[in-house]
């Protein structure tokens, strides 16, 4: 498949590995955010260190996620809201969460 020629020439960090989409598939939701505040915060799950790729390029800032309808939210610099909640960006893409396993 053309489309993810770019899994097969990514390396993953050394000491890390990903599992296969199969695997992920079944076990990572739709949609997950970090904010415990968040109707889509899930603890056991992110406990697992899971990992986005964002159109073929691993993020460690994504702050929420939702494959469907393709798009990841994140910090948008160092602002805050009034509350004290970093602001936010939506943006558009392909989105792949794993689950970074340890070798």
């Amino acid at each position: 498949n053309s489309s993810c020629a770019w899994l097969a020439q990514a390396s993953p960090p050394p000491g890390i590995t990903f599992e296969s989409a199969d695997m992920t598939d079944q076990q990572l939701p739709d949609r997950l955010s970090v904010n415990p505040a968040s109707p889509f915060y899930d603890a056991e799950l992110l406990a697992q260190n899971v990992g986005i790729r964002f159109n073929g390029k691993e993020r460690t800032n994504v702050e929420e996620y939702c494959i469907s309808e393709g798009w990841i939210r994140v910090a948008a610099g160092k602002a805050r809201d009034r509350f004290g909640n970093p602001l936010t960006v939506q943006i558009k893409g392909v989105v792949e969460p794993f689950i970074k396993v340890q070798a």
